[in-house]
């Protein structure tokens, strides 16, 4: 009977240790980087309606650092372009300030990797829990954010960049 719950307690052990080692890695950022065409669809809160626009990307790493450079191009609303760098913590366990709370190989040869703050959000401002979801491969990349505000349940999906090359 010991030796059955060493080894149960051994297995939980090491499936919270591998839980933990979700981080973002060099290969990631490789298929991350370069040009990237799609789209933007965000909830608009004052209507409560998603809203489409062209969204265009450019993601590169920075040389000797753990970042990588994000240029947004909106081209039918070209003043909302931006720049933007994404930080991933020494140990690759947080990106762009959210914790890396899973990374997954889907079938599809994609990876996907989730990440959790909290945060404010919405036209007041007020508490939520921003997850992010981010899916690619070497042809596809989305970006999709959803919001749990404080005192609720349900996560809102407040938007998703899809974009292909």
């Amino acid at each position: 009977m010991k030796k059955v719950l060493y080894i149960i307690t051994l297995l939980i052990a090491v499936n919270s240790n591998a839980q933990s080692k979700a981080n973002f890695t060099k290969e990631d950022a490789n298929l991350l980087s370069g040009s990237w065409k799609g789209s933007l669809t965000y909830l608009d809160y004052n209507s409560g309606k998603p809203y489409t626009m062209p969204a265009n990307t450019n993601i590169n790493s920075i040389k000797g650092t753990n970042s990588l450079l994000v240029v947004m191009v909106y081209p039918d609303e070209p003043k909302a372009n931006s720049k933007d760098t994404l930080l991933i913590n020494e140990e690759s366990t947080s990106f762009d300030g959210a914790k890396i709370i899973s990374r997954k190989s889907l079938a599809d040869e994609s990876i996907q990797i989730i990440t959790e703050v909290n945060g404010k959000d919405g036209n007041d401002s007020k508490k939520a829990l921003l997850r992010k979801t981010y899916t690619f491969n070497k042809n596809s990349f989305t970006n999709r954010k959803d919001v749990m505000f404080e005192g609720t349940t349900e996560w809102i999906k407040r938007h998703e960049y899809i974009y292909t090359r």
